[in-house]
């Protein structure tokens, strides 16, 4: 035997090839999907924003940078001002619910936590549409709370509060919970006990541990769970509209508006497009000072 034939490589397996093949295709598939769900409708979305609106309520191809233009006037300027202090104090009410009772619910026995979690889960299947309408309910005169609070006698009489700035507060807090609470448990319930019970050994009480010692350690969840809320916040359209006044509409209900009452689909995408980028560039602001502070 020859020292060339020793020195050949076998061929490739079937199997071989075969696991070359799936390498490739785990290679490929997050840039496929990327491309397909985000690139492709984001680029489709630039080209609607420069397109000329047409008579009939469509748009014709064109390149017209009025829409981002009438962007910054008063109007939608306000409005996104106040979109965004609404969807900062939304997620910042949300938050401040949702961690202590996932502090709270880590507490309980095994049992406890798994069907809360199961509960939970069970509201993230309530579509925007039936959070909107239950709470347009419970918050009408008619038939909701307030009757309840007159047969207690802690109200003279029934009222409706809604529509109102405080009802479209408390049903986007009330759909973000959920998220915030997922975000929080894995983190809370690795927590150590022994840390608690060593704060409270040196004297701490349960308020000053919580405050001092479980909210710094948890400062990266707590970041986490603030985005999550405030995109969620930001993005709705259904609950301010129905819940709200027309001067408490967000930017969100103005572009629905844009788009489908108005038929102006090139501006409707270009206020989209606005809209995605304010928000990127707080949530990357946001993000590295919570990293900075954290290296700190």
């Amino acid at each position: 035997m020859s020292i060339k034939s020793i020195a050949r490589p076998a061929p490739a397996t079937r199997a071989d090839q075969l696991t070359g093949k799936l390498r490739l295709l785990r290679m490929l598939y997050p840039p496929v999907m990327l491309g397909i769900f985000l690139l492709i409708p984001l680029c489709m979305t630039l080209i609607v924003s420069v397109a000329q609106r047409a008579p009939a309520g469509f748009y014709s191809p064109g390149f017209d940078l009025s829409h981002y233009l009438r962007f910054f006037t008063p109007l939608f300027l306000r409005q996104t001002v106040f979109s965004f202090i609404f969807a900062a104090v939304a997620a910042s009410c949300c938050v401040g619910v949702a961690f202590p009772f996932t502090y709270l619910l880590t507490q309980l026995s095994q049992t406890a936590q798994v069907f809360i979690l199961i509960f939970i889960l069970s509201v993230l299947s309530l579509s925007e549409v039936i959070i909107s309408f239950s709470w347009s309910v419970l918050l009408s005169e008619s038939a909701g709370l307030s009757n309840l609070l007159v047969f207690l006698k802690l109200l003279p009489q029934a009222v409706a509060w809604a529509p109102g700035l405080a009802a479209v507060l408390l049903a986007l807090t009330y759909r973000t919970l959920p998220f915030a609470v997922l975000v929080f448990y894995p983190s809370v319930a690795r927590l150590n006990p022994e840390v608690s019970e060593a704060a409270q050994t040196l004297g701490a009480s349960p308020v000053r541990t919580f405050f001092d010692i479980i909210l710094p350690m948890q400062r990266r969840a707590i970041v986490t769970a603030f985005l999550f809320a405030f995109i969620f916040a930001i993005g709705s359209y259904l609950i301010p509209q129905m819940l709200g006044n027309p001067q408490h509409w967000t930017i969100s209900v103005l572009i629905t508006d844009q788009a489908i009452q108005q038929s102006n689909l090139p501006f409707a995408a270009a206020l989209s497009l606005m809209l995605m980028l304010l928000t990127l560039v707080l949530v990357c602001l946001i993000s590295s000072t919570s990293d900075q502070e954290t290296d700190l």
